[in-house]
């Protein structure tokens, strides 16, 4: 997506109001206008992050993100996995992508959680591989982790000494 033709209106539009106020005035906004392009950009970034982010929301397990490449953002769009058993297959594994646990009602939470740069980069890989974003390589790999041999959502102890908090539905 190509930012400059609307950096270049927001110029003119400026401009323009600026000609109310004389030459002087004018001349004024021009000389401002061009150190601002680069805070223009800024704020056309975040408000297409922004709303990235409300999409995915909307579109959970599916995802919107927004990429800087070269200067101008693009989109990657993840849809959802679909629930068909031939349609749900991931391609590195051929192993069925699980759908959402039963009496899921479609509601969608955030999570925020740490984790070691090592195993971020790790899980941004492995994702790439599968050709998923993080967010939707990291619901399926969740989703797996907690079902049982019979396809049930379990709830499982701890490895190793390790503990988990925090709560789950």
């Amino acid at each position: 997506m190509d930012l400059t033709t609307y950096v270049s209106r927001l110029r003119d539009e400026l401009a323009s109001a600026a000609e109310l106020g004389g030459p002087d005035t004018r001349a004024l906004a021009e000389r401002l206008t061009a150190p601002l392009e680069s805070a223009f950009r800024l704020a056309m970034l975040d408000a297409l992050s922004a709303a990235a982010d409300e999409i995915t929301r909307d579109l959970a397990p599916g995802s919107v993100e927004v990429r800087l490449r070269a200067g101008d953002p693009t989109f990657v769009v993840t849809p959802p996995p679909v629930d068909q058993p031939d349609a749900a297959m991931a391609p590195s594994d051929a192993t069925p992508v699980p759908s959402a646990p039963e009496g899921d009602d479609g509601a969608v939470s955030r999570i925020n959680f740490r984790l070691s740069d090592q195993l971020k980069s790790r899980i941004e890989d492995a994702a790439g591989r599968d050709g998923m974003s993080v967010n939707a390589w990291l619901v399926r790999t969740t989703t797996a982790a907690v079902r049982d041999n019979a396809g049930q959502v379990t709830h499982r102890a701890p490895i190793g000494g390790q503990r988990y908090t925090g709560w789950a539905r």
